[in-house]
C-alpha cells in the first residue's frame, strides 16, 4: 500500500471496501474476503499507515453499522472479529517474538564472545600475570584520591540505579498497542453514543475534521463478546510451581491492565445498566482467574455487588 495516504484518503478506501464486502456472497467468500481484508493487509502495512488504517476501518464499521440489515450483519461481525485479532496479533503477538528473537541473538552473541574470552585467556595467562604485577607496582594513590574515586563511582551507580526505575516507569514497548487501545475507546467503546461537548463539521476536507463515531450499542455487545476470545488465541500460557501448588500465568510481559482499560472504563462511565453488565462480566472472566490476571470472587463479594444494584423502592 502507498505511504503517506491520509485518514480522509483511507476513508475513501474504506468506504469502497466496506460496500465491496457488502455484495459478497456465499459464506465461504465471505470469510476468505473477511480474512484477506484483515489477517493479510494489516500485518502488511507500514507503520506509518497502520494506525489510520485502523481508524479508518473503526470509523467506517461505526458510521455504517446502521445501514447493515439483518441478512448481511453475521458477516460483518466475523469481518470485525478478525480486525480484533489480527490487532491483537500485530500488537501482542509479533512484539513478543520480536523480543524473543532480539534476547536469542544477544545470547548467542555474547555466548561467542565467552568463547572467544576463554581462548584469550588460555593463550595469555603469563602475560596477564606479568601485567597484574606491573600494576601493582605502578599503583601512586593516595587514600584521599581513593576516597574521592569510590564516592564519586558511588553516585554515578546510584544515577544509573535512578535512571533504571525511571526506565522501567515508562515502557515505550507498547506504545503501539496503546495508541490502538486509544482509537477502540474514542470510536466504539466510548461510554456515551452521542458526546454534546464534542465538535461537529458538516464537510470533511482534511483529517482535523474527521471526527470518531461512538458505538452504537450493538457494536459495543459483540466487542465486549470477542475481546478475551482473541486475545486467546495470540497469548501464551505458561504453568509456575507455588507453595500452593502449580498454577498457570501469562508468558511474557502482556499488558494486561492496557488490554482491559475499556472495560473498566465502560463500567464506571456508561449509562445503560447492559453495556456496565457486560463489561464487568469480561472483567470476571475466568480466563482472567486462569491467567492469573485477577482472583476468583467470593459470595459475599457478589452479594455486595448485587445489593448495591438491586432498587430499595420507594420509602413510606
Amino acid at each position: 500500500m502507498k505511504t503517506g495516504l491520509s485518514l480522509v484518503d483511507l476513508l475513501k478506501v474504506w468506504k469502497g471496501l466496506f460496500f465491496c464486502f457488502y455484495h459478497s456472497d456465499r459464506p465461504l467468500t465471505q470469510q476468505s474476503l473477511a480474512r484477506s481484508l484483515s489477517y493479510s493487509i494489516v500485518p502488511s502495512l507500514p507503520h506509518s499507515t497502520l494506525h489510520r488504517f485502523l481508524r479508518a476501518f473503526w470509523i467506517t464499521i461505526g458510521r455504517d453499522f446502521h445501514k447493515i440489515d439483518r441478512i448481511r450483519l453475521d458477516k460483518y461481525l466475523y469481518l470485525i472479529r478478525c480486525y480484533v485479532g489480527v490487532a491483537f496479533e500485530v500488537f501482542l503477538k509479533n512484539k513478543s517474538s520480536s523480543s524473543k528473537q532480539t534476547n536469542g541473538k544477544k545470547a548467542a552473541n555474547g555466548a561467542g564472545k565467552d568463547k572467544k574470552r576463554k581462548r584469550n585467556e588460555a593463550a595469555s595467562t603469563t602475560g596477564k600475570q606479568d601485567q597484574k604485577d606491573k600494576k601493582k607496582n605502578k599503583r601512586t594513590k593516595t587514600d584521599d584520591e581513593k576516597d574521592v574515586s569510590n564516592e564519586t563511582t558511588h553516585r554515578e551507580d546510584e544515577e544509573e540505579e535512578g535512571e533504571g526505575e525511571e526506565s522501567s516507569e515508562t515502557n515505550p514497548e507498547w506504545a503501539d498497542l496503546e495508541s490502538y487501545i486509544s482509537i477502540i475507546e474514542e470510536g466504539p467503546l466510548y461510554p456515551l453514543n452521542f458526546d454534546p461537548n464534542e465538535p461537529t463539521s458538516t464537510s470533511i476536507n482534511t483529517d482535523a475534521d474527521v471526527t470518531m463515531p461512538h458505538g452504537p450499542d450493538g457494536l459495543r455487545y459483540h466487542i465486549l463478546d470477542i475481546w478475551l476470545d482473541e486475545l486467546e488465541k495470540v497469548v501464551e500460557v505458561e504453568e509456575i510451581d507455588t507453595a500452593e501448588g502449580p498454577t498457570k500465568r501469562l508468558k511474557g510481559d502482556i499488558p494486561m491492565d492496557l488490554i482491559l482499560r475499556p472495560m473498566r472504563k465502560l463500567k464506571a462511565e456508561s449509562p445503560t445498566k447492559t453495556v456496565r453488565e457486560r463489561a464487568r462480566d469480561v472483567l470476571e472472566d475466568d480466563r482472567l482467574v486462569e491467567w492469573g490476571v485477577i482472583e476468583r470472587k467470593t459470595g459475599s463479594d457478589d452479594e455486595d455487588e448485587d445489593s448495591e444494584e438491586e432498587w430499595g423502592g420507594l420509602d413510606d
